[in-house]
């Protein structure tokens, strides 16, 4: 009997090969599984500064001072900062929706410890797994992102991703600080938990899964140290991140000690509005104007620390400056990942990954030495401290002309 010839293998078209969707003329974003991925890096970056506006009631409840209470922050970004990189090297081989929704599942359960834990030992050991969670998530959520999306619209698919933390400034920690004192602060964190649960269900229906890279596809960190452009871009990251963190994180503290402890919600929210604002211009011209963008945002932080430095009692010009720091540094985590990314080239997710765990550090670092300023010289240092730090930042930026943030946009 003849047997039937072998089929011809069907030929892949570049739609169905690449999970963007089908392209019909024009590109498009994968936008359900990029909003997805924003999700998880609003909710790990919530969870993360979520104290800053429930301090008060967190210290008092805790038994501990605002300071000690403000390293709720620290720990949670130590554990970050201590794991991202062992922990990315040895999970590299793993699906990537896989290892996502494992660092989900497990941040998930230490915000309920959280919610829960009466002692500030046990506070302080949950915050840390959640760091630890978190940070496996971050160090894979920029490059997931840039798979998802056709090459042409991968800077804008981190925009999209990457937007979940101004939407946590902006929205979540305001929404947190209103929900903790009208119903403490422990159900701010279980609503932490709740939704990190229907995260868990989204990702599993609408985010394409992607293979781990071979271990001979891996990149050893320090060689990535050494690709043009890459130090200068986790420099700024590691100054320009403790620039903010130093006043960000004890934000209540510094309003209340210029009278305004009972409008944080307003001003974070101020701020945060301001962010949203920040990450569209971003998103949309950051593929030719990333240099310019960084230089911008970097400058109008520092004329915000300059306004809160001497405002005073009054409040018009604490929200101004409120409004020019969240217009400054919402674009900032896009600019820097994607900085990060272009610079590293092959190198990129080794790029990404040391800017995670650089990033976390440095707010590891803010929350230490804030914890140290407030009770040497007093939170009206906080605005002097970040205007200094942001020196050496736009020094740094300037000097990158021609990798880490060049003139020209990379081909």
């Amino acid at each position: 009997m003849r047997t039937a010839p072998p089929r011809p293998a069907a030929r892949v078209s570049p739609a169905s090969a690449h999970p963007a969707g089908k392209q019909t003329g024009k590109q498009r974003l994968p936008l359900l599984a990029l909003l997805a991925l924003s999700t998880a890096v609003f909710l790990t970056s919530l969870t993360e500064t979520l104290p800053a506006g429930l301090l008060p009631a967190m210290s008092a409840d805790l038994g501990v001072s605002e300071s000690a209470a403000g390293q709720t922050v620290t720990v949670y970004a130590i554990g970050t900062a201590l794991t991202a990189l062992p922990l990315t090297a040895a999970t590299a081989g793993w699906r990537r929706k896989i290892l996502l929704l494992t660092s989900m599942a497990g941040f998930a359960v230490a915000n309920t410890v959280t919610a829960v834990s009466a002692d500030y030992t046990l506070t302080m050991a949950a915050r840390f797994v959640a760091g630890v969670a978190a940070g496996l998530a971050w160090a894979l959520l920029a490059g997931y992102a840039r798979r998802l999306a056709p090459v042409a619209l991968q800077g804008r698919a981190i925009a999209v991703a990457m937007a979940g933390i101004p939407v946590a400034l902006s929205l979540g920690v305001p929404a947190g600080t209103f929900l903790g004192k009208a119903l403490g602060w422990r159900v701010a964190f279980l609503v932490m938990t709740v939704l990190t649960v229907v995260l868990l269900a989204w990702i599993a229906a609408a985010v394409p899964d992607h293979p781990g890279r071979e271990r001979t596809a891996r990149t050893p960190v320090l060689r990535t140290l050494r690709v043009p452009g890459v130090a200068p871009v986790l420099t700024v990251t590691l100054v320009f991140v403790l620039a903010h963190t130093i006043l960000y994180t004890y934000i209540a503290t510094f309003l209340g000690r210029l009278g305004m402890g009972g409008s944080t919600d307003l001003v974070l929210l101020v701020f945060g509005a301001a962010s949203l604002l920040s990450i569209w211009i971003v998103g949309a011209l950051i593929h030719r104007r990333l240099r310019a963008l960084t230089l911008a945002a970097t400058v109008l932080v520092a004329v915000a620390a300059a306004t809160l430095a001497v405002a005073g009692a009054s409040p018009a010009p604490v929200y101004v400056a409120a409004a020019l720091w969240g217009l400054g540094w919402g674009g900032v985590p896009t600019l820097l990942q994607t900085a990060a990314g272009n610079a590293g080239g092959p190198s990129a997710d080794a790029a990404q990954a040391m800017l995670v765990t650089l990033w976390n550090a440095a707010m590891a670092a803010g929350g230490v030495i804030g914890g140290v300023l407030l009770g040497l010289v007093g939170a009206e240092s906080f605005p002097w401290t970040l205007l200094a730090l942001l020196v050496p930042v736009l020094a740094l930026v300037l000097g990158a002309r021609r990798h880490g943030f060049p003139l020209r946009r990379p081909q």
